[in-house]
């Protein structure tokens, strides 16, 4: 689940309310909290691309916008050992991944734009403390069933393909 944008615009709507006077002749609305603006339930199942891993194969939903990255596997249940989502990520960045409103654990992979896996990380479930990258170079993120990139043998290293050639060729044409 991604947060850091979430942030800034929490950030944004707390510096805007506090920038200006509130003129007693119009009731204000307090700002929204950080609750108020995280989704209430499950987005549907996202459209899929076949991505691979090694010798291992995934149709991997794709969170490509905003809403679906912020959305993620959010108050999702019962992760099969088949689901994957790829988050494509705007720019590199020092990711930062949590678990809010995620009633199962999983595993994450944080991939660089070239698609070389570079970190993997346990995500507990509902946990609130993100998952900070050790590198700020990040464009992907593989979010698996908990476990699944050990049971599969996939490491740091291992590059990551879809059916359509390499991530960057993917993804990232035109930026």
């Amino acid at each position: 689940m991604k947060i850091l944008n979430l942030f800034a615009l929490s950030l944004a709507v707390a510096l805007l309310a506090g920038c200006s006077k509130p003129d007693p002749s119009t009731t204000l609305n307090p700002p929204p909290s950080l609750d108020d603006l995280l989704p209430t339930h499950a987005q549907p199942k996202l459209p899929t691309m076949k991505i691979y891993l090694g010798a291992e194969t995934f149709e991997a939903e794709l969170a490509l916008t905003e809403e679906e990255e912020m959305t993620g596997m959010m108050f999702r249940t019962n992760i099969q050992e088949t689901d994957a989502m790829l988050f494509v990520l705007p720019q590199p960045q020092r990711a930062n991944f949590w678990m809010k409103n995620c009633p199962e654990s999983i595993s994450a992979a944080y991939i660089t734009p070239d698609g070389v896996i570079r970190e993997i990380h346990h995500l507990e479930k509902n946990d609130t403390n993100g998952v900070v990258a050790a590198r700020d170079d990040i464009q992907f993120v593989l979010e698996t069933k908990e476990g699944w990139f050990t049971r599969h043998h996939i490491a740091s290293g291992t590059v990551i393909q879809s059916e359509k050639g390499s991530l960057a060729d993917t993804f990232l044409q035109g930026h």
